[in-house]
């Protein structure tokens, strides 16, 4: 069993997956936030660039600068005391290698993060970044930072062309030397598929109960956000009486193979 005061490595998010252990992962952007989360035994919490929806109020993550990922981040760190916190690269931040070193530096230095996740195969940034010593999660799937490029956060990975795409940019990331990944809004059979293929734990939203774990924007979970819910979410906070409880409802419903349901899951 993991030592509750000690944090939380990337080691034992790989250990967890080997012993089939489901891992539970929440977003959060400040410290009251982070320390309920962290008091509950959510394993990771992830800051990421979904505050310039959730906190900022924006039409998209775009909007969310390093220096609001580094405020929130540093924020989060403060407060958690056993939660292994990855932090998101922002739009922008990871153009050319060098420039998402530099900035994932800051996350690191700056604000505590153990870890930094940017969206995209990007693999030869992911090769610099970890001979830098900077451990990298990867994002697959929907990529809400190109949302203006694609046009809309519709399902990835339906057609045999997108899902054979996809194996490939998450064997080359897996390469290069991620140790985490991110699988956004995919069939949950390729999703399946992923986590059986890859040695790192696969970390899924919108992909179905395969995954090797789960993650979900806590204000959607509680239901307290403005915006409609996409399917992959569940109202954790509906009859729960407290935001522990609908909290500590998600990890159980994530440590017994419960959520998502197939309702919560696309084909």
């Amino acid at each position: 069993m993991n030592d509750p005061l000690t944090l939380l490595s990337v080691l034992d998010l790989q250990a967890m997956k080997q012993a089939g252990e489901k891992i539970t992962c929440l977003t959060a952007y400040d410290a009251s936030f982070s320390a309920l989360i962290d008091a509950v035994g959510i394993d990771i919490i992830l800051v990421g660039d979904s505050a310039g929806m959730v906190i900022q109020g924006q039409p998209s993550t775009l909007s969310a600068t390093l220096d609001d990922m580094v405020y929130h981040t540093r924020c989060v760190t403060r407060a958690r005391k056993h939660a292994f916190v990855i932090a998101d690269l922002p739009f922008m931040t990871y153009s050319t290698p060098q420039f998402a070193a530099e900035n994932a530096a800051r996350l690191m230095r700056e604000a505590g993060a153990q870890m930094v996740k940017f969206e995209g195969a990007h693999i030869e940034t992911v090769h610099f970044l970890v001979a830098q010593g900077i451990p990298v999660c990867g994002h697959l799937g929907v990529l809400p930072q190109s949302v203006n490029v694609v046009g809309s956060y519709k399902v990835r990975g339906r057609t045999t062309t997108d899902a054979e795409l996809i194996i490939e940019q998450a064997l080359a990331l897996q390469h290069a030397g991620i140790g985490l990944l991110v699988v956004e809004c995919i069939p949950a059979v390729l999703a399946k598929q992923l986590s059986q293929l890859l040695d790192i734990p696969v970390i899924g939203i919108g992909a179905g109960v395969d995954c090797d774990g789960q993650i979900l924007v806590s204000y959607d979970m509680l239901n307290i956000t403005r915006n409609k819910h996409p399917r992959f979410v569940k109202d954790f906070m509906h009859g729960a009486g407290s935001i522990e409880a609908a909290i500590r409802a998600y990890k159980i419903a994530v440590k017994q193979a419960e959520f998502p349901a197939p309702e919560h899951s696309y084909l």
